[in-house]
């Protein structure tokens, strides 16, 4: 698939890339909802790969502005609504939903740039309302899988449970196998009463080159990219 990113500003990167693959290991069906989509790549790979119907929530315009590019160089049909998703209303009651979110803690490092910070730092969609929302909207036996920052990893749970959100799977993204993870997967769902799998960590790397695991998702995903100015 081909995808306009931005010439300057935030650029899609492995993670999404991790995180379509673990969401194809559910076979989503169904009304699916990406939330803060960016350029639409996580949406729109499950679209091609799965019959879902797409709708993505997008509140930066210059971003909208390329998934709906994409969405249309792609040929996928998707709803695109351009929205902060805490104001999204919809009637509709989602299967799946999906989110690639800000996750940096406002206390790190930031850039100065606003667009940046939007796309990066959690203080722009805070876990207690997101997750809040994301109950509202979902089906009674609905799925939320997303990723996040590992480190954050305790106050997820916490607050996934206080909205009635039960984790069914996790799975740690270690850069290499001798070093902390730095992304956590999360398969939460709606009215759940299972226990949750851990599954086997992802190392990113052997050596210095991508490993065995993380080669697959790329070659699965092939996804091209084209900078644009909007």
């Amino acid at each position: 698939m081909l995808f306009y990113q931005p010439e300057e500003g935030y650029r899609f990167n492995s993670d999404s890339m991790f995180l379509y693959d673990f969401i194809s290991s559910f076979a989503p069906r169904g009304k699916v909802l990406d939330v803060g989509c960016g350029v639409g790549v996580i949406g729109l790979l499950l679209a091609r790969d799965f019959p879902i119907e797409l709708t993505m929530v997008e509140k930066q315009e210059m971003m909208a502005k390329l998934a709906e590019k994409n969405i249309n160089a792609n040929r996928v049909e998707a709803e695109l609504v351009r929205s902060d998703f805490l104001d999204f209303d919809s009637k509709k009651r989602f299967d799946l939903i999906v989110s690639n979110p800000p996750f940096y803690h406002p206390k790190v490092i930031r850039s100065d740039d606003e667009h940046m910070q939007i796309c990066r730092y959690n203080d722009h969609l805070p876990i207690e309302p997101f997750f809040g929302k994301v109950k509202s909207l979902l089906a009674p036996r609905g799925r939320f899988i997303f990723c996040y920052d590992a480190r954050q990893v305790g106050a997820l749970f916490a607050r996934l449970a206080d909205v009635g959100l039960r984790v069914e799977d996790v799975r740690f993204v270690h850069p290499k196998k001798e070093r902390p993870a730095k992304l956590v997967l999360i398969h939460a769902r709606n009215n759940s009463k299972g226990l949750c799998r851990v599954w086997p960590p992802f190392i990113v790397f052997e050596g210095d080159a991508y490993g065995e695991e993380a080669e697959k998702i790329f070659k699965k995903a092939r996804t091209h990219t084209l900078k644009c100015l909007i």
